[in-house]
């Protein structure tokens, strides 16, 4: 058998069939790799500019980014949640109504960060340069508002694997285009003209990839049916920009573009390995969850077993970074973003807890609750406002840090585990018991490490490259040496997720 037939054998393998279960293992495997490999783009592109362009110019950029972020999530209505919600698998009716919401929403963002550009740039944070780069990063939505609305079957169908192909290629052409120009001209622009080249090839590719053709037909109470699912949506997504972006806009105001580079960059590389394990949840248990909340019993495992996993690797990404991070941004960015290293351990604690807490949002959103994403995000930016001054004035962006995470530890993330334990009817120490276990074993990954990182005395290069195998080794023993006494069985929550990938 040739490789290729054996390349056609394995895709068609993984294509998402059968029963649910199976469906979202195989869906898990492409959004997985999609995450990792999108990543690892996107990380890599950031990687070689930070040696290339330096802090200052990504400070200007991170206000660009910060723009467009803020009125996205002003202007988020919850279209495509609202469709994959839907019970029903063709939602066909409602794609032309969609899209001409989507390219108004597109033309408004563009208008409006046109027009507010010098505003931002020279009144709220003091750089005018950024000015011009706010206004070449709005040609982004613009783009993306015009795309084909079928791309909402991806997720709702879990065919991951258009996905795959779909978001992998604006990646690969922003890093392509962003690193080819740094190294003709290493300014801010190589990072807003690969950004903006990335959905100018996912534009096209849309069209390719989902046979559905939209027309300029209009439903109004389509309209209101979307709107009035996502009107809770669009208050927590701005909530959402306030209490995780709020940081990045009050890091930039009072301190400098450079603490802002160094604040994002931290927070970006820190909460990577988290980030993408949540968006995997996020896109793969939602459609998951939506088919199985008919059967209280079945929906409360699958959420239990959900957390069980990520659980597992969001603690273990997290103490893992917090070990290698100064050797990391040593080796990666260079001796010039070492300030940072303190707020990136700080936000790996951040991450971990983001990955956990999204599969409780899921869980709301699954039983028609996402009310719960908005009061309890209103209530993390109001803690948020009170505290995070006082704490960056004294201490910079390790305060930043510490407010964001501090006050996720403390109340947020207990009030979102007894109310996830409440919608799934089981008693709260249900859900905290999965934590145990994880943690025990990423202290002990987390204490070997750090010793090897004090005893070694060699090139970063090298010791990155010794102690990231030796913190996954120490972390899978110490997994297979706690199971099975406490009779965890963790292993087998994976070796079902290989089951429901080959069945």
């Amino acid at each position: 058998m040739s490789l290729r037939e054996r390349i056609r054998m394995v895709v068609s393998r993984l294509r998402p069939s059968g029963n649910t279960a199976q469906r979202a293992g195989k869906s898990a495997v492409w959004l997985g790799s999609q995450n990792v490999l999108g990543r690892l783009f996107q990380l890599t592109t950031l990687a070689v500019l930070a040696r290339l362009v330096g802090p200052a110019e990504l400070g200007l950029v991170g206000i660009a980014l910060l723009t467009l972020s803020a009125i996205r999530k002003f202007t988020n209505i919850g279209l495509n949640t609202a469709l994959i919600q839907k019970v029903e698998e063709d939602v066909d009716s409602h794609l032309n109504t969609t899209w001409l919401l989507e390219i108004a929403r597109g033309t408004l963002i563009f208008g409006v960060m046109f027009a507010v550009a010098p505003y931002v740039a020279d009144l709220v944070f003091s750089e005018p340069r950024a000015t011009a780069l706010i206004r070449a990063t709005a040609l982004s939505p613009l783009l993306l508002g015009i795309r084909n609305p079928g791309v909402v079957y991806f997720k709702k169908n879990l065919e991951f694997e258009k996905q795959f192909v779909y978001k992998l290629s604006g990646d690969a052409t922003q890093l392509i285009v962003g690193i080819g120009y740094a190294l003709v001209e290493p300014t801010a622009w190589a990072f807003v003209i690969g950004y903006v080249a990335g959905d100018a090839v996912k534009l096209p590719l849309s069209y390719v990839v989902h046979g559905y053709r939209p027309w300029p037909s209009f439903d109004l109470e389509i309209a209101k049916e979307l709107v009035g699912y996502g009107k809770w949506l669009t208050g927590s997504s701005i909530l959402y920009f306030l209490y995780s972006e709020g940081d990045d806009v009050f890091v930039g105001w009072l301190l400098t573009p450079t603490a802002l580079a160094y604040y994002q960059y931290t927070y970006r590389f820190s909460n990577a390995p988290a980030t993408e394990l949540s968006q995997v949840v996020s896109g793969v248990m939602f459609p998951a969850f939506s088919k199985l909340q008919s059967d209280e019993e079945q929906f409360r495992d699958a959420v239990l077993r959900t957390v069980r996993v990520t659980s597992l690797i969001g603690f273990s990404s997290a103490f893992g970074i917090i070990a290698v991070a100064p050797t990391f941004v040593l080796a990666v960015f260079g001796e010039a973003w070492l300030p940072a290293v303190p707020a990136m351990q700080v936000l790996a604690v951040y991450g971990m807890l983001r990955c956990i807490g999204r599969t409780f949002g899921q869980v709301w959103k699954t039983i028609g609750r996402p009310d719960y994403i908005t009061k309890l995000s209103a209530l993390r930016v109001v803690l948020i406002a009170i505290a995070i001054y006082p704490m960056t004035a004294e201490f910079g962006i390790l305060g930043t840090a510490l407010t964001v995470t501090g006050i996720f530890v403390f109340p947020m993330m207990p009030l979102d585990v007894h109310i996830t334990a409440r919608a799934i009817d089981a008693p709260a120490r249900d859900l905290y018991y999965e934590f145990v276990f994880p943690l025990l074993a990423s202290l002990v990954m987390w204490a070997v490490v750090r010793s090897a990182r004090v005893a070694l005395d060699v090139n970063p290069f090298v010791e990155l490259a010794v102690l990231i195998p030796l913190g996954i080794a120490v972390f899978a023993g110490a997994v297979l040496v706690i199971e099975r006494p406490v009779q965890w069985n963790v292993t087998d929550e994976f070796k079902q997720i290989a089951r429901n990938i080959v069945s």
